[in-house]
């Protein structure tokens, strides 16, 4: 029986489906052969499927998506799926592995998502207000997140990639208790451009623990960390992602909002 991390980058896909909401072409597929005796569930993301971007013409959104595993893992932190290019059945393109995310409205008592809506003025303890907006039917709402240190993690890792699409669906809620994040084809780019739903820490202390994890991370990223990110986005991008990293450490407080549209939208 082949091992995980070999099927994985050498197995066989077959899509089983498609991710009909995503803006760029994403299929749902299981690397052939099976591990003892499960098939091995991944998203493929082709390169021929992607569709450019004015403002991020260089590399692929492919690329971008392994850089921002890469940045993840060599923090130690595991917020991205395990993220690979490798060919596939329509050509080169992304592979990560899937997440079994919980469904907290139908499996755990009506619980929120991790990133929510609620009546205004009913936030519920261990949450924080981001904003409060029309739903389509034009009734009042706040979006919420959770207050959660998971999260939070990711928060301060869309700060360090310059994540400029952290949806309320993008982070998920795994069966094994971890919370992921998905679809990182927009990070890193050069120019201030974050955009989140996670903006209930903006201005508070990301905790010491976390920066520890950021300097280390600093120290790492001039070698060969640089190296394998060079093939992925810009020498320009990592230069910027050197400096927000100097940045969160020099003042290790959440960022305020810095662009004219901080929250991406859709939201979810």
């Amino acid at each position: 029986m082949a091992r995980v991390d070999e099927v994985f980058s050498t197995g066989e896909l077959s899509v089983i489906g498609r991710v009909s909401t995503a803006s760029n072409v994403t299929l749902v597929c299981d690397v052939d052969p099976d591990v003892d005796g499960h098939p091995l569930r991944v998203v493929y993301k082709p390169v021929r499927g992607e569709r450019p971007l004015w403002d991020f013409p260089d590399g692929t959104l492919a690329g971008r998506e392994v850089a921002s595993y890469l940045i993840s893992d060599a923090l130690g932190w595991g917020v991205i799926p395990e993220t690979i290019l490798r060919d596939g059945p329509y050509g080169p393109g992304m592979v990560q592995r899937w997440v079994e995310s919980v469904d907290n409205h139908t499996e755990r008592g009506n619980r929120l998502d991790l990133v929510d809506l609620c009546p205004p003025g009913s936030v519920p303890e261990g949450f924080c207000e981001v904003l409060r907006a029309l739903d389509g039917a034009g009734n009042e709402v706040s979006l919420i997140h959770a207050d959660d240190p998971r999260l939070l993690r990711m928060a301060v890792l869309d700060v360090l990639l310059n994540n400029a699409d952290r949806k309320g669906g993008h982070a998920l809620e795994g069966v094994d208790g971890q919370v992921y994040g998905v679809d990182h084809g927009i990070c890193l780019h050069s120019e201030p451009k974050l955009r989140t739903v996670l903006w209930g820490w903006a201005g508070l202390p990301i905790g010491d623990d976390l920066v520890v994890d950021i300097a280390a991370f600093a120290a790492a990223l001039p070698g060969e960390l640089a190296d394998a990110l060079v093939e992925h986005i810009t020498d320009a991008e990592i230069d910027a992602l050197a400096g927000r990293t100097k940045e969160l450490l020099d003042q290790p407080v959440m960022p305020l909002p810095r662009t004219s549209r901080p929250i991406p939208w859709p939201a979810f």
